[in-house]
């Protein structure tokens, strides 16, 4: 079976996320990586957007899920993202997918979490 990866370099957007008394009251910084990998199910047209996995859906589904409520843990949003890509598009075989926090320290460019998840 041949496979095709789409991937986001350092999706940036605004999230309510965190524990912490501070991280409760204000939004942060987030940047999501990830790598989709896709089952390639026939060739592709290439004046038929409809003959790929149009990227956009992938990421609006990756916004929608970081920002629709706070969420804790970043290690619970990293499962809740994967798994939302998982239901939400069946041609997709694997998620690697990455969030990090690019404000949590002043000594590091970001500290997060990496979760690979397949079907």
């Amino acid at each position: 079976m041949s496979t095709r990866r789409i991937f986001f370099s350092r999706l940036a957007l605004d999230a309510r996320i965190g524990i912490l008394e501070h991280e409760r009251r204000a939004m942060q910084p987030l940047h999501v990586d990830a790598e989709i990998d896709l089952s390639i199910p026939g060739p592709v047209d290439d004046h038929d957007i409809h003959s790929v996995l149009d990227y956009r859906h992938l990421r609006e589904a990756i916004v929608q899920e970081c920002t629709q409520a706070h969420v804790n843990l970043i290690e619970t949003l990293c499962e809740q993202v994967a798994a939302r890509l998982l239901a939400d598009f069946a041609d997709i075989q694997a998620v690697r997918l990455r969030i990090s926090k690019p404000m949590a320290f002043s000594d590091c460019a970001a500290v997060g979490v990496e979760v690979h998840i397949c079907r």
